[in-house]
């Protein structure tokens, strides 16, 4: 495993394994890694001959600095945990390296309006700083494959989007969310949260599968109605609860009138944001 942190480093290693046509697999990370970012990686290794694991806190996707500061950088134990997956090549680059020209190139990417309901109607600009890093390794490393976890669904949609209209050179993977075992969906804030708070947390995973449950006999909005009720308890404060079309991301009202549907949903515990989503239509 070699660890790297300037970006012609890296392009220079692709370029060469891929004049041996040998393919290159790429996991984007934000570090704190967990078992979700492991499987990722996993995954990734038994798809390509040569994988690359990126791990950049990006500060142009922070709408709240405090958040920014507060979020966890353990690049020693990160590397630990990396050990085990024999990844090849580990990208841990300073924010000078990653924008060189400054911060603000590269952050119009035309992301089609689904930056703008969920997540990013309560984060405004949130999504243009993950899809301008995102772009941005993409060009680095030029891989063959893109992995990431469905977790965040808002996320991997909008940067498809942006593969599919700036017609990237990448195919995009995307992994099942990994779970603890009560249900909450693997995070790198998860360690932010009480042991009481985390240990009850699973009231979220709860609160989705039971919305799969209602799609054929509750209207959406009484389904959304009362995954909110559901939600609002303890230290838990839902933002909200979407039930949406998993291809625009916009709100359904008829179940029936859509093969692809998501429910979404972001939750406030002890000071950090959960959010979670669970396929109820495919």
């Amino acid at each position: 495993m070699q660890l790297l942190s300037k970006a012609d480093e890296v392009t220079t290693l692709v370029q060469v394994a891929k004049s041996k046509n040998l393919s290159v697999g790429f996991v984007p990370t934000m570090g704190a890694l967990h078992k979700g970012h492991i499987s990722l990686v996993r995954r990734a290794k038994k798809e390509n001959d040569i994988v690359i694991v990126s791990i950049f806190v990006n500060p142009t996707q922070f709408n709240d600095k405090k958040d920014l500061e507060k979020y966890p950088r353990t690049l020693d134990q990160d590397i630990q945990a990396l050990k085990p997956t024999k990844v090849d090549i580990v990208f841990a680059p300073d924010v000078s390296e990653i924008y060189p020209d400054g911060d603000k190139k590269g952050s119009e990417i035309d992301l089609g309006g689904l930056d703008k309901m969920m997540e990013g109607a309560f984060r405004p600009g949130h999504f243009n700083g993950v899809a301008q890093v995102v772009k941005r390794l993409l060009d680095i490393v030029n891989p063959d494959r893109l992995y990431m976890g469905q977790k965040d669904f808002q996320q991997f949609t909008i940067i498809q989007h942006m593969i599919d209209t700036l017609h990237l050179p990448v195919h995009m993977v995307v992994c099942p969310i990994m779970r603890e075992e009560n249900g909450l969906a693997m995070s790198s804030r998860n360690v932010r949260l009480t042991s009481t708070t985390r240990s009850n947390a699973g009231i979220i995973y709860k609160t989705l599968k039971s919305a799969k449950s209602k799609l054929k006999t509750h209207t959406i909005g009484n389904i959304n109605a009362e995954a909110m009720k559901s939600l609002s308890t303890g230290p838990f404060e839902p933002v909200y609860f979407e039930i949406v079309d998993g291809n625009t991301l916009q709100p359904i009202h008829d179940a029936s009138k859509h093969d692809y549907i998501v429910a979404c949903t972001a939750v406030w515990a002890d000071g950090v944001r959960l959010i979670d989503n669970h396929i109820l239509k495919s």
